[in-house]
């Protein structure tokens, strides 16, 4: 497999004929969230010609492109017969990375989400609880005072995985999944937490459900949260989650 490595330690791969993987490290860690974040914005800020989309991860960055583009910008310029699409587009992206500048710090937007804990709407609160030798309230208390950084959206349209998770309240996921679990869902997975934007199967330990949509496919991008955000949990009572919920079905 045709690979670049880069002075920045990222590792350049193909991913089939239109796309391909930055790697920029192997475990989860904010440096390396840092380097996704400013690569990903850099790229969409001065797209090379053929560029569609950057879709980040946790310790790495795929960037899909259109090979005819990318080969025609090419002929047109250097009036070259054959060119490679992956080489074309992995010089130009080992070339950004090596002049990046990952010293200045990243901005964050900052999103609070309404959460109603326990009982129906948290089934699992209890159990987590238990779990650490804790009381339901100081589970609450702990996982809604904690800000939480969302390092990537995926496994369902608009999911953020959020890392910030106090061990105090890190918790397992289930032993058997749930084969539905409601849209708004909070969940625990050992030390990440996360909402659940639709109703699909799932194995986190659920602690609350917020009334907030996170998954609007009207809007572009159709996600509430992306990649980078800070999350902030505040908690409601059952009244005022049906308020909500009753103005975000008016919407």
């Amino acid at each position: 497999m045709n690979q670049t490595v880069t002075k920045a330690s990222a590792v350049i791969s193909p991913l089939g004929d239109s796309a391909l993987v930055i790697t920029f490290g192997d475990s989860i860690q904010y440096d390396i969230h840092k380097q996704i974040k400013t690569c990903k914005d850099s790229i969409e800020l001065n797209p090379f010609p053929g560029f569609i989309e950057c879709v980040p991860a946790f310790t790495n960055l795929t960037i899909f492109y259109n090979p005819l583009e990318v080969v025609a910008a090419v002929k047109k310029k250097e009036k070259k017969e054959f060119v490679s699409p992956f080489k074309v587009v992995s010089s130009i992206l080992q070339s950004k990375l090596e002049n990046e500048q990952t010293e200045k710090e990243l901005d964050h937007r900052t999103v609070s989400i309404p959460v109603c804990y326990g009982g129906g709407y948290g089934p699992d609160l209890e159990y987590v609880a238990r779990h650490h030798n804790l009381t339901p309230e100081e589970v609450i208390s702990i996982h809604s005072e904690g800000e939480y950084l969302a390092y990537m959206i995926g496994f369902a349209p608009g999911f953020p995985f959020l890392g910030g998770l106090s061990e105090k309240i890190a918790t397992p996921r289930r032993s058997s999944p749930r084969t539905s679990i409601p849209a708004g869902s909070v969940g625990i997975a050992g030390m990440q937490t996360g909402v659940y934007p639709i109703s699909t199967p799932g194995g986190w330990q659920l602690i609350g459900q917020t009334p907030i949509k996170l998954f609007l496919p009207e809007q572009n991008p159709p996600s509430l949260l992306q990649a980078g955000d800070i999350v902030k949990f505040e908690p409601i009572s059952k009244e005022e989650y049906q308020e909500l919920q009753a103005k975000e079905g008016e919407k």
